[in-house]
């Protein structure tokens, strides 16, 4: 029911609340109304989330007034906050469902394959769909002809490891029909965020000198073989260290301090700062901000790196190199193993397809992107 002189269609109108500028409605300066209303559900993986990112600054760019709503998974809410590309940011849960069921779309975009969430993307009222969604007998399916290719990768394995050399965001950008042209990642780092990494970085003695290298030791714990053995990563820091005279942090999460840990005792006298791994997901990719060039597999602290505009050395094995975009900003280093991309969570292979890939070369690759301060030696060859 429409009240008179109540725009409660203004993207800033709250309803239970005033709005943020606490002014009613009749002739108010600020009345900006919503537009065409976009969904978009996806939850997960987090470093899935981040590369949809980039679809936000397309759908902005169209003619007219937009309202976007984006559904995640709660761990993910970090990752889109301060987005200024959204106007609503919802938590996967009962009270959000609810909500959604209430309402009422112009596009619903569906680019997550799991099954709740392409339920809700034919449940939702909507004018038009865009990716995937669930049929009658619950199976998968892609909602328009543009997701057909999108579809058919998680279909054929020989499609998505040897065919495809479309990257993630080319192949997002493909499901709305349009194509994909350098847009970044969208992450919000607050100054909050950024003084914090400032902090840590004091108390490790590393705020004055030279940025350092970063380390993402870690890989979790979905795909097997994400990351070398911490022998590796410990001959790889002193390497860097004696060769580029900068020093190192790894880069870990809570659940992988223990490997970070593990690295340090290996290395000795020499031994590698921790980035602690108590820290958010913004504060995180704040101190990755001011590494001068990251060393990872293809796990979150990649793309936290690529969000960031920091240079990355990505080393691949059981996923697939290709659907990753730097932007020019890093190197790809790919196992040479036959085997690889599987996408198994468990391989019992020696050496693994990620130990295939030599220090050398991650050496050679850092070469590009590490500059040597005065004074020291440069990541050279011996």
């Amino acid at each position: 029911m429409k009240i008179e002189g109540i725009h409660n269609d203004c993207r800033h109108f709250r309803g239970e609340f005033p709005c943020r500028y606490r002014r009613t409605c009749p002739g108010c300066e600020e009345y900006s109304p919503m537009g065409r209303r976009i969904l978009i559900v996806k939850l997960g993986a987090l470093g899935d989330v981040l590369r949809t990112t980039p679809l936000l600054r397309r759908l902005r760019d169209q003619t007219g007034p937009v309202h976007i709503t984006w559904l995640t998974a709660p761990e993910a809410l970090p990752l889109l906050s301060g987005n200024p590309f959204l106007d609503r940011v919802l938590p996967w849960g009962v009270e959000a469902l609810i909500r959604l069921d209430a309402e009422g779309f112009d596009q619903v975009i569906c680019l997550d394959k799991a099954a709740e969430a392409a339920a809700l993307a034919v449940r939702v009222r909507a004018v038009e769909r865009f990716g995937f969604g669930l049929d009658a007998k619950g199976s998968l399916i892609p909602l328009n002809r543009e997701s057909h290719y999108a579809y058919l990768l998680g279909l054929d394995d020989d499609l998505k490891f040897r065919e495809n050399k479309r990257t993630y965001q080319e192949i997002a950008f493909g499901q709305m029909g349009w194509e994909f042209q350098g847009e970044e990642y969208v992450l919000v780092l607050e100054e909050q965020e950024r003084k914090w990494a400032e902090a840590r970085l004091q108390r490790l003695g590393l705020a004055e000198g030279p940025p350092p290298v970063g380390l993402a030791v870690g890989a979790g714990s979905v795909f097997a073989n994400k990351t070398w053995p911490p022998l590796r990563w410990a001959a790889l820091a002193r390497r860097i260290q004696k060769e580029s005279g900068r020093e190192v942090i790894l880069l870990v999460g809570p659940e992988e301090v223990n490997v970070a840990q593990e690295v340090r005792g290996l290395m000795g006298a020499s031994a590698a700062h921790l980035s602690g791994g108590n820290h958010g997901l913004k504060e995180f990719a704040a101190l990755i901000e001011r590494c001068a060039c990251v060393v990872s597999g293809d796990t979150l602290a990649m793309h936290l790196a690529i969000a960031v505009r920091t240079p990355v050395v990505a080393l691949f094995g059981p996923t697939c190199a290709q659907e990753v975009e730097l932007y020019g900003r890093g190197s790809k280093l790919v196992s040479p193993k036959g085997c690889a991309p599987c996408y198994r969570r468990h391989c019992d292979l020696t050496p693994t397809c990620l130990e295939e890939i030599s220090e050398e070369e991650v050496l050679a690759a850092l070469r590009r992107w590490v500059t040597a301060e005065v004074g020291t030696p440069c990541l050279s060859k011996r």
